[in-house]
Order: C-alpha cells, then structure tokens, then sequence
C-alpha cells in the first residue's frame, strides 16, 4: 500500500488558521448537503435547501474576500494530482432541476448589461469543484494554500456562480409560492417525485 505523503503543518497568523479550519468546516458542510440533495434525499425541500447551502457559503466566500490576499508559502501550487470529477454530481442535479435548470444572468453588473444563459447544475457542481479543490490542500496540511485557493477561486469563479445561483433559486422560490395556484403546485410536485 503507498504511503499517504503529509506536509509538516505550518506555522500560520492564529486568525488565518481559524479561517482556514472554519472555511474547511463550511466546505464540508456545503458538499454533504449538496449530495444529499442530488441523491434525492429532500426532493420536496431540495430548492429550499440548496438555496440556503448557497446562502451560507456565500457568508463563508465574503470573509474570505473581506480579508488581505492570502499569499501561500510555495510559489507553485503543490500538485495534487487530478482533481475529484464532478460530472456525475452535476448530471444527478440536472435531473432533479429538470424545468428550472436553465436561467438567464447578467455577465458582468458593472461593466455591462450582456446576458448569458447559466445552469444551476452547472454553476453548483462548478462550486463544489472549487471547495473541493481547497479541501485537498488542506487534508495536505497547507492552509495557507488551501486558503490562497478558496480565496482567488471565490474572487475569479465560485463567488459569482454562486450569487446568480442564488438569485435564480430565490426567484425560483418566490415564482412557486406566490405564482402558482395549489392544483399547480401539486401537479408538478407529483411529476417532479415520479419521473
């Protein structure tokens, strides 16, 4: 059997450290809750439950951006070898997503009023990819990298994917309750469990 190799943990500012474990802790949290869905484990709650998944990982993604740029302790990124594949999981999500997959967002806020077309299991299995990522520097024993990586990948991808993932889920949400009569909601509700 190989040997797992492991880094020396290092030395790391105390407040960075806390960041680091507690970011590890919403990581986690993030990936369970969203296999969790895409299994099927909460199909009348599943647009609910994501949405509030994403709301919390976004708290995490802004403290990560409210703090000074973490520079790590290599110049290189370590490699890891391939990263964890998750096609498997955004494909489990499109199928639940049938009917609301698709949504429309703007590019950029501030530099145009451009549209694009986005999928919610694209951008949430984007996301997972990117915590995913961290999460193997830090079982490595390289917060510091581990931090570097959530911190650019929040600032350059996950963050923005993330927040228009989250305003498709709300309107979602607000489309299904306010919108629909009950014989509606019932009717898709019974097709969405029996497909």
């Amino acid at each position: 059997m190989p040997e797992v190799r492991r880094s020396v943990p290092e030395e790391l500012d105390p407040d960075l450290q806390t960041l680091g474990e507690e970011t590890a802790l919403e990581a986690l949290a993030f990936l369970t809750v969203v296999r969790e869905v895409a299994k099927g484990a909460v199909p009348d709650s599943a647009v609910p439950v994501i949405t509030l998944a994403l709301s919390q990982i976004l708290v995490t993604g802004s403290r990560l951006g409210a703090i000074n740029d973490v520079v790590p302790a290599q110049r290189f990124e370590p490699d890891l070898g391939s990263d964890e594949d998750v096609e498997e999981l955004r494909l489990s999500l499109a199928e639940l997503f049938t009917g609301i997959d698709d949504y429309a967002e703007v590019i950029d806020p501030l530099t145009t009023t451009e549209l694009s077309r986005s999928q919610l299991s694209g951008d949430i299995a984007e996301i997972c990819a990117a915590l995913m990522h961290g999460l193997r520097h830090h079982a490595d024993g390289n917060m510091t990298e581990a931090l570097w990586w959530w911190q650019f990948s929040y600032l350059a991808t996950w963050g923005a994917r993330a927040a228009s993932a989250l305003r498709a889920m709300q309107s979602i949400l607000g489309h299904t309750r306010l919108d629909a009569d009950e014989e509606t909601v019932a009717e898709a509700q019974f097709d969405a469990l029996h497909r």
